[in-house]
Formats: structure tokens, C-alpha cells, sequence
């Protein structure tokens, strides 16, 4: 009964201790069934927004990135998470006390372990940057008009999660005992009889790195890194330009041996579809087909010969996010071939930092048409004689014979009539 009691007694106090911690899966923002995965992407994102070397104005932020860093270290590790979603804080601590791991590291060294290079951003001294990595993703003038948030894949290289980034199957590096831990070994030189040099050469045995493994890493094969598809969630924000270059900060290529650069991703918009199609237009829309200058868009309109003199015709063209432009004329008001007209306010969104919000209210470009008369091949002749006629009784009432205005000889001039007047 007293053994019970203490039993009891035990778990009570192990249980109030979890209460008055912060709860780890609050900590990083995922419920108790988050995966692995999700657990390292919220660690990812947490720990980068809270990096001391990015708030170094706000004292909590350092708490806070620790806070995070012990979160992810006990959730990372399926025996710690389950010793935890057990005991809570107070079974993790007696398992760190009993010599079962799971505490006492260094936040800045879990973060370098998990980025790459060391546990701070920015070009600290002695520490190496990786290159930067440039994408470009192709994107429709749709989703350029009306912002979007979608996802691309790239083939990013990530540091073995298998070894932690050492190369090893057992995950123990040891010291390189051909350099002594140097990454140079010191070789001598017989330069002729009785003369001898010493050269510094990177050593061959370790590739310079003053580790060495016993056993490769199958995942890696002691390459301590991998290649994998990377999924990126890109959000393209109503407006922007073509070309617009996003940076995700220290998100290209990792490896232990550096800090990752910044992945560069440019947005391209995509060639015009030459045929509407589901693929292409799936709205059916007009807009899929207008031409982008700036904050402008562009559009041929093709109109008969008898719209173009008579007027009386209507178009209703389907913008881009599906509202409807109206373009029309009365009867009686002539187009001239190739008039531009300008549609106000029917143009791209200008991109602004706060978007459409209390903050700003989003202004647009113009839409400038382009009208295109399409004349008859031929006529019929009933036809044909009927608008001879026609136009013969305007023009003797106020025709204009413009090759009498313009001043042009009456007859063509040849080379050697020129010569005899001379």
C-alpha cells in the first residue's frame, strides 16, 4: 500500500511539473500527431524567425530560439518524444540524469547540425558561405494578375539526416591519424642528391577535413550529404513583375562544412498558349491572351469592314479573374484601321508591398486595344455593283481624288525621257 502511495504520489508531482512547462508542441506550433516532417519544417521556420543574430535588439528572442531549439531536441528523437508524451519535462530530465541523452546541447550547435556550417548567420570569422542557387520557375500572366501561392520542386542537396552529417554508419567521427587532425600532411622532396624540401600537401587520406570514419554511411556513402526533391511554397503576389527575384534565405545547397546560401528564385512569365486550351485556359477566358507591358496589357481586337464604317457591334472580352470588359460602338462612328483606344483602369494591378488592404488600396495600369479591320477577299457581284455605285454618287458629291492632291506627275517619268529634257 505504501509502495502504491508513492507510486502515485510520483506520477502527481511528474504531471504538475509538466503543467507549469511550456508545452513543447505548443512550443513549435504542431499538434501532438504532427510527423516528423512537420516537426522539422516548424522547427525550421521558428528557428530562423528567432535567431538572435536577426533580433539583436530584442532580448526574448534568445529565449525563445533556446526554447524552440529544446522543443525540436526532444521531439526530434522518437524515444525522447515518447518518453515525453509520457512523463512530460520531469521523465525527460531523470532519463538525462541516468546518462540517456536527450539535453544539455548547445541551441546554436543544433542549428548549425541542422542548416549546415556554424550556428550563426551572417559571415562570422573563420566561417565559409555556401554559393548561392538560382531557379527560375515560369509563371501565367493569370497568376501574375490575380497573385497566387503554389509550390516547385528542386533537386536540393541536405546534410544525411541517417549520420547527422558525419559520414559514418555509427555516427562517430574520429580524429585523422595520417595529418593528426591537421587536414595537411608535411611531405619531403628530394630535389637533387643532398638537397631536400619539405611541402604542406592537403591530406589524401581525409580530404583535408582532419576526420575520419570507420564505417560509411549507407545513405550517403560517407558523403555526409544527400540529394533530394525539395517541395518550396512560392507565393506570387498580385502584380509583380516579370523577372521578380524572391530570396530564401540560407535555403540553397547545405553541407556541415559551411552555411547554406540563399536560394534565388526568378519568376518568368510563361509564353503565350498559341491555342486555347483546357490546360492553358481552363476559365475560358480572354485575358489568358493579352500581351503585358509594365503595369499595361495589350489587345488586338479584329472587326469587319462594316463595323469599322457603320459602328453598331459590341464585344464583351473575359478579363483575367473572370469580370467583364464591354467594348462597343453606336451606329454611324467609324474606326480607322489600327486606332488604339484606351481602356482606364483595365490593366495589370500595381504590386505594393501591403497589397490590397486597409493600408493601401491596389491602383491598376491601363488596357490599351488595338483594332484590326479585316477586309472581304472578294464580293459577290450584285454586291460589288451595288457598293460601286454607292460610292460613285458620294464621291461625285464630295469625293476627295487624292492623287490629284498629293502633286504627283499625271504620267510615269522613264530614265531616258529624263535625259532628252536635259
Amino acid at each position: 500500500m505504501r509502495l502504491l502511495k508513492t507510486v502515485l504520489l510520483s506520477l502527481l508531482t511528474l504531471a504538475q511539473v509538466a503543467l507549469c512547462a511550456e508545452d513543447y508542441y505548443k512550443v513549435l506550433g504542431v499538434d501532438k500527431q504532427a510527423s516528423e516532417r512537420q516537426i522539422k519544417s516548424a522547427y525550421r521556420q521558428l528557428s530562423k524567425k528567432y535567431h538572435p543574430d536577426k533580433n539583436p535588439n530584442d532580448p526574448s528572442a534568445h529565449d525563445k530560439f533556446v526554447q524552440v531549439s529544446e522543443a525540436y531536441e526532444a521531439l526530434s528523437d522518437a524515444e525522447s518524444r515518447q518518453i515525453y508524451d509520457q512523463y512530460g519535462h520531469e521523465g525527460l530530465k531523470q532519463r538525462q540524469q541516468q546518462g540517456g541523452g536527450g539535453g544539455g546541447h548547445d541551441p546554436f550547435d543544433l542549428f548549425g547540425r541542422f542548416f549546415g556550417g556554424g550556428g550563426h548567420f551572417g559571415n562570422q570569422p573563420g566561417q565559409r558561405r555556401g554559393h548561392n542557387v538560382e531557379v527560375k520557375v515560369p509563371i501565367s500572366l493569370r497568376d501574375f494578375y490575380n497573385g497566387r501561392t503554389t509550390e516547385f520542386q528542386w533537386n536540393k542537396q541536405e546534410i544525411c539526416e541517417v549520420c547527422e552529417g558525419t559520414g559514418a554508419a555509427d555516427r562517430v567521427v574520429h580524429t585523422c591519424q595520417a595529418c593528426a587532425g591537421r587536414g595537411v600532411r608535411t611531405v619531403r622532396q628530394q630535389l637533387a642528391p643532398g638537397m631536400v624540401t619539405q611541402v604542406q600537401m592537403q591530406c589524401d587520406a581525409c580530404g583535408g577535413r582532419g576526420k575520419a570514419i570507420k564505417h560509411r554511411c549507407s545513405a550517403c556513402g560517407g558523403e555526409r550529404v544527400v540529394r533530394k526533391a525539395t517541395t518550396v511554397s512560392l507565393t506570387i503576389q498580385r502584380g509583380m513583375a516579370d523577372g521578380t527575384r524572391i530570396a530564401y534565405e540560407n535555403e540553397a545547397d547545405a553541407s556541415p562544412d559551411y552555411v547554406a546560401g540563399d536560394l534565388i528564385v526568378t519568376l518568368l512569365e510563361k509564353e503565350h498558349p498559341d491555342l486555347e486550351s483546357e490546360e492553358d485556359n481552363p476559365d475560358r477566358v480572354d485575358g489568358v491572351f493579352f500581351r503585358r507591358a509594365g503595369d499595361d496589357l495589350l489587345w488586338r481586337e479584329v472587326l469587319s469592314l462594316r463595323e469599322a464604317l457603320l459602328g453598331d457591334w459590341t464585344r464583351n472580352l473575359t478579363h483575367l479573374d473572370g469580370h467583364v470588359v464591354r467594348l462597343s460602338r453606336p451606329r454611324g462612328q467609324v474606326i480607322q484601321p489600327h486606332h488604339v483606344e484606351t481602356v482606364v483602369g483595365e490593366g495589370m494591378p500595381k504590386w505594393h508591398e501591403d497589397g490590397d488592404s486597409v493600408y493601401h488600396k491596389t491602383e491598376y495600369g491601363n488596357l490599351f486595344v488595338e483594332y484590326v479591320v479585316v477586309l472581304p477577299d472578294q464580293m459577290e457581284s450584285g454586291m460589288e455593283k451595288e457598293l460601286w455605285a454607292l460610292f460613285e454618287k458620294w464621291r461625285a458629291k464630295k469625293g476627295v481624288d487624292l492623287h490629284e492632291d498629293s502633286g504627283r506627275p499625271e504620267k510615269p517619268v522613264m530614265r531616258d525621257q529624263e535625259h532628252d529634257e536635259l
